[in-house]
């Protein structure tokens, strides 16, 4: 295989831990990826501010399921969705009868209701460092460069907000991004467009990556990496295209891949240097 100089890792459910949090192994990893030249790039539906605050300003983001990405320290391109198409989000989650709230996600903050779930706000706290409580959603809609709407429905997304969702704007992107999250991006903005346009901006080639993702919001990120990586947990449809399966997140999968690509990467720089 050839091996990678741009590595995209989704968090949930493939880097994290059951726990959600990022595995201590992993950190070393992180500085020899630096050390051999490989740049690692945490891609999540994740907020950015999120994951600079897991992993430091300083390296490559791909947030929001794609809408924002970012480079050391610098946000570099994002993907607005048009106003008409948030107030039609709104207006179609009128008809939902199951609980559900919204978050209307801009490249620096989440606004949600004052008056959502606590079970909500629990989860915004791991999802949303920068986030604002506000009266009213609609209010917040124009001029606010909104990049992402994200639905919580703790009964279960795909099941009671996905229909209802693709019915009301098919002509932009909806991801199922895990049993209680639906997000809705603007019409081709996903994770694996964002990884292109990060290859152009390193001056990387599409064939020198690779992508770690676990459910369907990873779906295009696999689709365009060079090497495709799908967690033993993953949905069944990306283990259809991955090139190859990585243990749960659960087993620490990616950082078996990682370091067995790492100490290969490692060894061939010794040969090339003995042979000088």
């Amino acid at each position: 295989m050839v091996y990678p100089r741009l590595i995209a890792l989704d968090m949930d459910g493939t880097l994290l831990d059951g726990e959600s949090k990022v595995p201590e192994d992993f950190w070393p990893l992180l500085k020899r990826a630096e050390e051999l030249g490989v740049v690692i790039a945490p891609a999540s539906g994740r907020q950015l501010a999120t994951l600079q605050d897991q992993f430091g300003d300083d390296l490559s983001y791909i947030a929001e399921n794609g809408t924002a990405i970012a480079h050391q320290g610098k946000i570099i391109d994002v993907s607005v969705l048009p106003d008409d198409a948030v107030y039609r989000i709104l207006d179609a989650l009128q008809s939902v009868t199951v609980e559900h709230d919204v978050v209307l996600c801009t490249p620096t903050v989440g606004y949600v209701s004052e008056d959502a779930n606590p079970d909500t706000f629990t989860q915004l706290e791991k999802y949303y460092y920068s986030r604002e409580s506000v009266a009213e959603l609609r209010s917040m809609v124009e001029g606010s460069d909104i990049i992402k709407v994200a639905i919580y429905c703790a009964a279960g997304s795909e099941e009671f907000i996905a229909p209802v969702i693709f019915e009301a704007i098919p002509d932009h992107n909806v991801a199922v991004s895990g049993q209680a999250w639906v997000d809705i991006m603007p019409a081709g903005a996903n994770k694996g467009a964002a990884l292109h346009h990060m290859t152009k901006k390193l001056g990387i080639s599409i064939e020198e990556t690779a992508a770690f993702g676990d459910y369907l919001n990873d779906f295009e990120l696999l689709q365009e990496a060079g090497t495709a990586v799908a967690m033993d947990n993953a949905h069944p449809k990306l283990k259809e295209i991955a090139d190859l399966i990585a243990p749960s997140n659960l087993d620490h999968g990616v950082i078996t891949v990682l370091t067995e690509w790492f100490d290969k990467m490692q060894a061939e720089v010794e040969t090339q240097r003995a042979n000088m």
